[in-house]
């Protein structure tokens, strides 16, 4: 089938639900993400990027989200609670590419559902829509996030050298992995099996 890009829509889990993120999140978002602890590991450029006022959040939110062209996400628990965004993006429907990143929690929920359960509803979706190629990438430098891209069962696939400048002027160097339509059952089941440890615990 070929690939379609998704409409904006809610995704719903068992734990989280997702729904299509918009500026009026940021305001929310900013006690949730806007912390050291997240951009240390080199979300938003790194620790450069962080802001100290609310203001400032929501301008680096319009200018960062892909509110144009991608299906940013807030993620929620199931109690109404917001715990973090994510976002799928970077459509390119003739190959048939996809990628999910621009993703933060809050430290409340690291080590949770919440990861597994979003990248299990969103690359459902994008598989679902004919994508063929799901990318996901961090900098080279966060250990944490790589290891959680490979705990989904990504695959690794190299290191993109200087590929771009942080806030702080240091240029990044990124790691890319990226699970492919033909891998996507046993990741699937991957994941729904580590969520189904996580409802008997």
């Amino acid at each position: 089938m070929p690939a379609t890009r998704p409409e904006p829509t809610i995704l719903q889990g068992r734990f989280i639900s997702l729904e299509p993120l918009t500026p009026e999140h940021l305001p929310e978002l900013y006690p949730v993400i806007g912390l050291p602890e997240v951009f240390a590991g080199g979300y938003g450029g790194g620790p450069a990027g962080l802001v100290d006022t609310e203001r400032e959040f929501v301008e680096f939110g319009l200018r960062y989200y892909a509110f144009g062209s991608g299906r940013p996400m807030a993620v929620r628990l199931t109690d109404g609670t917001l715990v973090g965004t994510s976002t799928l993006g970077d459509f390119d429907e003739t190959r048939e590419h996809a990628h999910i990143g621009w993703t933060a929690y809050s430290p409340t929920v690291w080590g949770g559902p919440v990861n597994p359960e979003a990248k299990l509803l969103m690359l459902g979706h994008a598989f679902d829509h004919g994508y063929g190629r799901v990318k996901l990438q961090a900098d080279s430098l966060n250990e944490r996030s790589r290891a959680a891209i490979l705990k989904l069962g990504a695959q690794f696939e190299g290191i993109i050298r200087r590929d771009s400048l942080r806030p702080d002027g240091i240029w990044r160097s990124t790691a890319v992995y990226s699970i492919l339509i033909d891998e996507w059952p046993a990741v699937r089941a991957g994941l729904e099996a580590r969520l189904a440890d996580q409802r008997r615990n």
